[in-house]
């Protein structure tokens, strides 16, 4: 893993519920989620799929991101998953 990079991801999970978070180790941060170990959210509703996810330099741009995100309706967060662009 290179030292600095800062993730905000989306997953997935089994019920078809969309899982935001920020990481800057995401493929163990993804083994926790599908390992019952992750966010209580995603607790119940494993397995999860990494459907999204962006890179950042900084920990506060990641988590800006998310927050964005998290403020969205389910409908926003559908569009802007398959346009990236809201």
């Amino acid at each position: 893993m290179e030292k600095n990079k800062h993730y905000f991801y989306v997953v997935r999970c089994r019920d078809g519920s969309y899982y935001a978070g920020y990481t800057n180790d995401l493929e163990r941060r993804l083994a926790a989620h599908n390992q019952g170990k992750g966010a209580k959210y995603t607790r119940g509703r494993t397995p999860v799929e990494l459907i999204h996810h962006e890179i950042f330099e900084t920990q506060t741009l990641a988590m800006q991101a998310e927050y964005k995100f998290k403020q969205l309706s389910r409908k926003q967060k559908q569009m802007w998953m398959d346009k990236e662009d809201i």
